[in-house]
């Protein structure tokens, strides 16, 4: 009886030390946010990323800290646990929820083991309500959706397109950017296809940037896909898919003289 009780408060013990060193990696994640945190920066970032009341990014806070500066935090941070990723890509700062969404790439990446893989990349599915800006899916989601949907059934991806979300509907086109980079082309002109009368502009942003790189790989087959939608596609998803086309060629798609 003695050691059953014995062993039960071994396991109390060892709870406790786990999640106050869990509360430990938080509090230290946050304090070294904190210490590089620059107003002036956050200032500016409250208005490129668009948070005013009514756009895309409304509420959204920031601290100021640049992109190369996170991801030196995420390599001292690489050990976190997914109950501990999860505080930080559900916090209120933006800086934080990117700073988690990098570790998570960089352990999706280093890891071997595809039951791993496989947790890692539902983690993130259940964390979409928190990848809620545009940096936040471009940084992230071609790097465990893509690989771990590149050798799977990807219909996921033609749901998420059809989502009333406009996050979710942009991870699904830019998730095929890993399947672009393999020369695999089919998925990302089907959900081109789908996103083509999509009203939001950053929607239209995302389908032609995506296009674009589809046509570095096929150049004839982006002209084709062009040909019969260019005149009734967004401006802006045409500017983006014909970016790298000669001048001469870009002014007569933009004409409609093709």
């Amino acid at each position: 009886m003695n050691k059953v009780f014995t062993r039960k408060q071994e396991l109390k013990a060892h709870m406790i030390r786990y999640l106050n060193k869990q509360e430990e990696n938080l509090l230290t994640l946050k304090q070294d946010l904190k210490n590089l945190a620059d107003p002036n920066i956050a200032e500016h970032s409250q208005r490129f990323f668009k948070t005013a009341k009514g756009e895309y990014g409304y509420g959204d806070k920031f601290l100021g800290i640049r992109v190369p500066r996170l991801r030196t935090l995420a390599k001292k941070y690489q050990h976190l646990s997914q109950a501990e990723l999860a505080n930080s890509i559900s916090s209120r700062y933006h800086e934080e929820r990117l700073v988690g969404l990098i570790i998570l790439v960089n352990q999706y990446k280093a890891s071997k083991c595809k039951d791993e893989k496989k947790k890692i990349y539902s983690f993130y599915i259940k964390n979409f309500k928190y990848i809620n800006n545009w940096d936040l899916v471009d940084l992230s989601c071609h790097k465990i959706i893509g690989p771990q949907l590149w050798d799977e059934d990807n219909s996921i991806l033609d749901k998420w397109a059809k989502s009333k979300n406009l996050w979710t509907r942009r991870i699904s086109i830019i998730s095929t950017y890993y399947f672009i980079q393999r020369h695999h082309l089919d998925d990302t002109f089907r959900l081109a296809q789908t996103l083509i009368h999509d009203k939001e502009d950053l929607i239209h942003k995302a389908v032609g940037w995506m296009l674009r790189e589809a046509g570095k790989r096929d150049l004839k087959r982006l002209e084709q896909f062009l040909k019969s939608r260019y005149t009734d596609m967004p401006r802006t998803m045409l500017r983006y898919a014909i970016e790298k086309f000669p001048e001469a060629k870009r002014q007569k798609y933009l004409k409609g003289n093709i």
